[in-house]
């Protein structure tokens, strides 16, 4: 696994639990209004990290040993519940199962976040009961979604993860695994309209959290750097239209 960083303890990335979380390296998505460019961009065509470990990034994630993490997380099992893998997209890394049966076998619950590009894998590590928690990034609407990811690519692969996800039942399993939809609201991005389309693309799902667009940090378009968000009504007035096609749409943060 490539690892970009560490958050010790948090609070609030799994729902309900005290969780660990786990940057992975190098991302399908090149999203102007990303957070985590460091995660992003510091990789070669090899997938290889552009900085040696132990050095610390912009964003303070610092590239850290696989054996040196698992040290840390053995010694925090009986303080942690669960185990948070982000990116950066988890799913390019081909060791992720392996890499997630060795934390269950520490006892450690395991939500992923992903962008949904790699619908193969979710097929695997849910067959496989590798995740307890899923949450998928919704970038924006279907006709938007090369200039918010700022990638071409095969849009079908988003519509197979959201439905994966939305009727995964794995094998022994009384209920489907929960998972949450979130979308991050930028201006030029997002409008009712696009909501719209967006609640369409997931209609039915449980749970879709928008949060505001921030720009007071390292960002991949530096243009964006500074520039204002929604007003809170303009985001409750998204939820409520969100509201028309999921069961819970809620502004988060």
């Amino acid at each position: 696994m490539k690892i970009g960083g560490l958050e010790k303890l948090s609070l609030i990335d799994y729902p309900g639990e005290l969780s660990a979380v786990v940057f992975t390296i190098g991302c399908t998505f090149r999203c102007p209004f990303c957070y985590n460019p460091m995660l992003v961009l510091s990789v070669d065509r090899n997938g290889n990290s552009s900085l040696p470990l132990g050095q610390e990034s912009e964003k303070g994630h610092t590239l850290i040993n696989e054996d040196d993490l698992f040290l840390f997380l053995k010694n925090r099992s009986n303080k942690l519940d669960a185990v948070v893998i982000t990116g950066g997209e988890p799913t390019l890394q081909p060791d992720l199962p392996e890499f997630i049966r060795r934390l269950r076998a520490l006892g450690y619950k395991i939500k992923l976040d992903t962008n949904g590009t790699n619908p193969e894998m979710l097929k695997e590590l849910l067959a496989d009961k590798l995740i307890d928690y899923l949450a998928m990034d919704i970038k924006a609407a279907p006709a938007d979604y090369s200039r918010a990811t700022g990638t071409k690519f095969d849009f079908e692969k988003i519509r197979q993860s959201v439905k994966i996800i939305m009727q995964s039942l794995p094998a022994g399993r009384q209920a489907a695994v929960p998972y949450e939809f979130r979308t991050t609201c930028v201006p030029g991005f997002i409008a009712e309209d696009k909501i719209a389309k967006m609640g369409e693309l997931i209609r039915g799902a449980d749970k879709w959290y928008l949060q505001n667009f921030k720009s007071d940090t390292d960002l991949i378009d530096k243009s964006l750097k500074g520039k204002p968000g929604f007003s809170s009504q303009e985001i409750k007035k998204f939820a409520d239209i969100g509201r028309k096609y999921v069961k819970k749409c809620e502004v988060r943060g």
